[in-house]
């Protein structure tokens, strides 16, 4: 078997997604369409390697070059989301690729690259501290309120007692979305993205993704955007209003997604990732989800030690600090820039 890597441009993007279909640990974010995102909405560069036997792809590595002043040169598969790492049929197939990862990551003279998975990629370094934690759902509503339990239950009923108003859509309800998004986004003191950013993912996937809002007197509290992938329903940014905390509108958000993923037939519901027995895992567990191991893996340029692009990082203490002060409007004008460059 002689294995080549090859560069697939679009012309061959639905032979790549036939691969993709093909293979269990495929996520969403290893559909083609996502090149385009990257490349047409953030002008990013991208490469996308397959390893092909005999003309046929066997294995897939997307990868996205992001560059800035703040948070340095480096290639992630795939930079904002959990997966999108190496795919491959066999250990040669995933070998070849990662060989020219090596190869394409001393030529574009980065500083690292990061493969984002759920299994160790060879003699690679690999952080294990995340966890994604997954629900398994049942097939009704009924079903799915029993499996939560009695005192879930009276935490969800807490927010409705308030008459709020709950609404699932789309492009409809990017306003409501970002509203609660990016307020929640400055008290965590993290750059927030451009409102057009999640308008172009809809507009994309409308199919694959919505939008879940909780109001109160006719003002979101609370909302929700999600993706759906071969039952696999995930949320990539979810947020409620802090100052409503004091009556649990987080709960019933979480419980209107449920809902959402059930009217979905989605099987698997994703919150995304956590750091172990952070808040955030607890918060999921409660939910009965269970953790999965993600695994990042790395090359890294000679002598350079693991990256640490994360809040948690003291480099960035002092300017989440002062993003905290900012007023909410002043974040949607200079975080865009910023957070396009998040890893």
């Amino acid at each position: 078997m002689t294995i080549e890597i090859e560069y697939i441009d679009e012309a061959r993007g639905a032979e790549w997604d036939d691969f993709v279909r093909r293979q269990g640990a495929s996520s969403f974010y290893h559909r083609y369409a996502w090149r385009a995102f990257f490349a047409e909405y953030f002008r990013k560069e991208t490469y996308y390697l397959a390893a092909v036997d005999d003309g046929g792809i066997v294995g897939v590595v997307p990868l996205v070059r992001q560059r800035s002043m703040l948070f340095g040169d480096y290639l992630v598969s795939l930079p904002f989301v959990n997966y999108g790492g190496v795919l491959a049929d066999s250990v040669a197939a995933r070998d070849a690729l990662l060989a020219e990862v090596s190869r394409l990551s001393v030529t574009t003279g980065v500083s690292h690259t990061e493969l984002r998975g759920t299994e160790q990629l060879g003699e690679l370094p690999c952080k294990l501290n995340k966890v994604a934690m997954r629900l398994e759902l049942p097939a009704t509503e009924d079903e799915l309120s029993r499996q939560l339990g009695s005192k879930l239950r009276s935490q969800i009923r807490r927010p409705q007692r308030e008459d709020p108003e709950v609404v699932t859509g789309g492009i409809d309800l990017v306003d409501e979305f970002f509203a609660v998004f990016s307020r929640n986004m400055r008290d965590l003191g993290t750059p927030v993205y451009a409102k057009s950013m999640f308008v172009d993912l809809l507009s994309r996937f409308p199919q694959q993704s919505s939008i879940v809002a909780v109001k109160l007197d006719g003002s979101p509290v609370a909302a929700a955007f999600l993706f759906h992938h071969d039952g696999v329903s995930e949320v990539p940014w979810a947020s409620s209003d802090r100052r409503y905390n004091k009556i649990s509108v987080n709960m019933l958000l979480y419980w209107e997604i449920l809902r959402e993923c059930l009217r979905r037939s989605s099987t698997v519901f994703d919150f995304g990732r956590s750091s172990k027995d952070a808040g955030t895992y607890r918060f999921k567990k409660q939910w009965g989800a269970e953790p999965v191991q993600l695994c990042w893996s790395y090359w890294l340029a000679d002598g350079d030690e693991l990256p640490e692009l994360n809040p948690e990082n003291s480099r960035y203490k002092a300017a989440i600090g002062m993003w905290q002060k900012l007023p909410i409007w002043a974040t949607r004008v200079i975080g865009p820039p910023l957070a396009r460059n998040l890893p």
